[in-house]
């Protein structure tokens, strides 16, 4: 069985074809940036994806050598995301699905993550920490549901460290060139540290570190800012893999890109002799793999998306959903 997955939920459109066996046959995509901007506008995105996607197919075809009449599945993120841009996923896949009369399912973006991170790491039944640019959450199975143990209380890590970037003049994206000005850190920085019980808040943290700008070294304050960040979500997801007994870590979504995190976390894993898996930074981002995945592992238990529940849930939590393909 052959899976055509379609990413929409914020900057990035893309195109995933992936088989049975989570082969990757073709993962394409195209992300709206404008390095100028001060952030994602919902409704230029939305057009951006409109604009590129019959280019974007049709490379993920060409790249997979495959027509489209020998792909069995579309499946689409139908939430949580951008409702613009998630529109476009949407209203693509369900053209795909009529006009070559093709199975549709809808899937969960942040359970996507994790199902593909499970299959190419071989990681069982870890804690995963979601570390992304609007999602923030350490997630565990349970009881049928992915568990939502702890969470952003505010913006997530991704988007909090894109706003400071742009504040240093950085650009969009900066969390890759903060990541590499991190290990160029000398002196510590003292700024908040806010854990709740098990949930995290990063905007007093963002606007202390505004307020430092040009009054401390950069290097010093932007390794200063992300590693308390990173240490605040170390410490929840430590304290999740005590409270469940889980012996697995698995760190995804965009900001598990980082080496700064991925350091930290490797090394709380050491310490408590827990399993690290991190799949590779291609997938960790926002792809259309992870979603033609996700739509076949549903889809083989039972789930098809009928037009008429085919709309978009901007708002769609990940512990909504009950999980009957495990």
């Amino acid at each position: 069985m052959i899976s055509l997955g379609i990413e929409s939920t914020a900057h990035t459109f893309g195109i995933g074809i992936v088989n049975e066996k989570c082969r990757i046959l073709a993962n394409e995509k195209k992300a709206y940036v404008k390095k100028e901007s001060v952030g994602i506008h919902p409704r230029e995105a939305a057009d951006f994806h409109y604009k590129n996607a019959k280019e974007i197919i049709e490379n993920a075809l060409e790249k997979a050598n495959l027509s489209i009449k020998e792909v069995d599945l579309i499946s689409f993120s139908q939430g949580p995301g951008l409702g613009n841009c998630l529109k476009v996923g949407a209203t693509v896949a369900r053209t795909l699905s009529l006009l070559h009369n093709k199975s549709l399912v809808g899937v969960n973006h942040c359970i996507s993550h994790i199902e593909i991170g499970k299959k190419l790491t071989k990681a069982k039944d870890p804690v995963t920490c979601y570390a992304s640019g609007a999602n923030t959450q350490i997630i565990g199975l349970e009881k049928k549901r992915y568990r939502i143990y702890g969470e952003t209380l505010d913006i997530g890590i991704g988007n909090f460290l894109d706003v400071f970037g742009r504040e240093i003049d950085l650009g969009f994206p900066a969390g890759p060139v903060m990541d590499k000005i991190y290990f160029k850190g000398k002196n510590f920085i003292e700024l908040p540290y806010t854990v709740k019980g098990m949930d995290l808040a990063f905007s007093g943290l963002l606007t202390a570190g505004k307020q430092k700008i040009k009054k401390e070294r950069k290097e010093d304050l932007v390794c200063s800012l992300m590693h308390n960040a990173f240490a605040m979500l170390t410490e929840v997801t430590e304290r999740t893999l005590a409270h469940t007994g889980k012996k697995e870590l698995l760190l995804t979504g965009g900001v598990a890109s980082s080496n700064a995190l991925r350091e930290i976390m490797k090394k709380m894993c050491k310490q408590r002799k827990a399993k690290f898996f991190v799949p590779e930074r291609s997938v960790c981002v926002d792809n259309g793999a992870m979603i033609g995945w996700q739509g076949l592992i549903e889809f083989k238990a039972g789930k098809k998306t009928n037009l008429n529940e085919s709309m978009i849930l901007p708002k769609q939590r990940t512990d909504q959903i009950k999980v009957n393909w495990i």
